[in-house]
């Protein structure tokens, strides 16, 4: 069994029976306050490229909720991949995620599209239903159809990768097979991971997402979660499955985990050893977010792409040197 093969960043990023690992923007510690400084991030988005991690993650956050206590990246997902791809050349260029009901979808996919083939296929689209309230009467949407607004915003951006495509009884438009949506994806679709449930059932996301981003779990749980939704993916490709984690790597590699919010404070050693579980039990890609990191930025990255990164990756590593 093997993975669809889709665009450069999702093959890259996603390989059977493997686990490989990427860093959420921004790379910075901003435990402290909900909004990130956003200094130093394209160096530092160059530098995890340079090191050999194999993605970067951006965050779709229409709005700041204060209650909420994260404002993610600050810059417009799209917007912020169009500059990071023209600052990168190999690192698969990710979002974590677009909450559909929010956007239209001609837009997104557009966006999509542009950044995938800007970028020579690196794009990987993570999708949501939306979790922050607040935003919804913001917009004028009804929280309780973001379900249902979901899967016609997935319909319509899958539709419009068609030449002159037909799309009928859609709330967000209907398309007669007169127009087109321009430019296509640079593979021969975008790849769009569900996050979550999204309001959905878990047959539904087997069937139509190309993978699956989930949250934190303990590893038997996590375990019996991916092995239910692998055996409801009806195609003949199996379908990646990915989480994010949050850590504070310390300098002692021999530190044992304690736990912080979606994740460990940790040392190398072990983190090796919780990646190797992670990779036994199905997952294939993890986002490290350093949010609340307590050493220097710089020197978490060069340890981890020193001390984690071969362990799961074949392509060497490179020291940067201060």
């Amino acid at each position: 069994m093997q993975f669809e093969e889709i665009n450069k960043g999702y093959n890259n990023v996603f390989q059977f029976g493997k686990l490989s690992i990427g860093v959420v923007v921004p790379i910075e510690n901003y435990g402290q306050n909900p909004i990130p400084t956003m200094k130093h991030h394209i160096e530092r988005v160059q530098l995890i490229e340079r090191l050999g991690f194999r993605a970067l993650w951006v965050r779709d956050v229409p709005f700041h909720v204060p209650s909420f206590g994260d404002a993610g990246q600050t810059f417009d997902p799209f917007a912020y991949l169009g500059y990071l791809a023209a600052g990168t050349s190999n690192i698969a260029l990710g979002v974590a995620s677009i909450a559909l009901p929010l956007h239209h979808p001609l837009h997104v996919a557009k966006s999509a599209t542009t950044i995938d083939q800007l970028s020579d296929g690196r794009l990987i689209l993570g999708i949501a239903s939306g979790d922050r309230f607040d935003e919804y009467p913001a917009m004028n949407f009804n929280h309780q159809k973001r379900g249902e607004a979901f899967r016609q915003s997935y319909e319509y951006i899958r539709k419009v990768q068609e030449n002159y495509p037909v799309l009928k009884n859609n709330a967000f438009g209907e398309l007669q097979g007169h127009i087109e949506v321009l430019p296509k994806a640079a593979g021969h679709k975008i790849p769009m991971l569900v996050t979550g449930f999204s309001q959905q059932s878990l047959e539904w996301n087997a069937e139509f997402g190309d993978g699956w981003m989930y949250y934190p779990r303990n590893l038997l749980q996590q375990q019996y979660t991916i092995a239910e939704w692998r055996e409801m993916i009806p195609q003949n490709y199996s379908k990646p499955f990915m989480q994010p984690l949050y850590i504070d790597l310390q300098e002692d590699d021999d530190f044992k985990p304690q736990p912080i919010h979606l994740g460990f404070k940790i040392g190398a050693n072990y983190l090796v050893e919780y990646f190797q579980q992670l990779e036994e039990i199905g997952v294939n890609h993890v986002a490290l977010n350093l949010r609340f990191n307590t050493h220097k930025i710089e020197d978490t990255l060069e340890r981890l792409a020193e001390k984690v990164l071969p362990k799961f990756h074949s392509e060497k590593t490179i020291k940067i040197t201060q």
